[in-house]
């Protein structure tokens, strides 16, 4: 396997794990604009034959690290994402409670997005 890149396909709304120019994994997210801007991740796929190499924790890690560069918190309704955030504190505070709620309202108001 060689390295695994990872990069922000932002026009998409996925931040993709690509092996040899192929996507072998991603998180599907929006941006939140109101109450506040934030990230929110909303699925974690990874292909079959790339399970078990650590490559959605690698998608979770970036995302954070994304949204720290940027100055915004991460909102995660992606139940892998919320469980690793739980796991790594120290690189993935917790969401304020208001912009969960304000993803998850505007979630059900696009349910055609995801």
């Amino acid at each position: 396997m060689s390295e695994i890149e990872i990069r922000d396909n932002r026009a998409a709304g996925r931040l993709e794990a690509v092996d040899a120019g192929e996507v072998v994994g991603r998180i599907e997210y929006f941006v939140l604009e109101s109450p506040a801007r934030a990230l929110v991740p909303v699925h974690t796929i990874v292909e079959p034959a790339h399970e078990g190499k650590g490559i959605a924790g690698s998608l979770a890690r970036e995302l954070y690290a994304l949204a720290e560069r940027e100055g915004v918190p991460v909102a995660p309704l992606c139940p892998y994402v919320v469980k690793w955030a739980e796991r790594h504190p120290d690189v993935a505070p917790a969401a304020d409670p208001r912009l969960i709620a304000a993803a998850e309202d505007w979630l059900r108001a696009h349910p055609d997005q995801f």
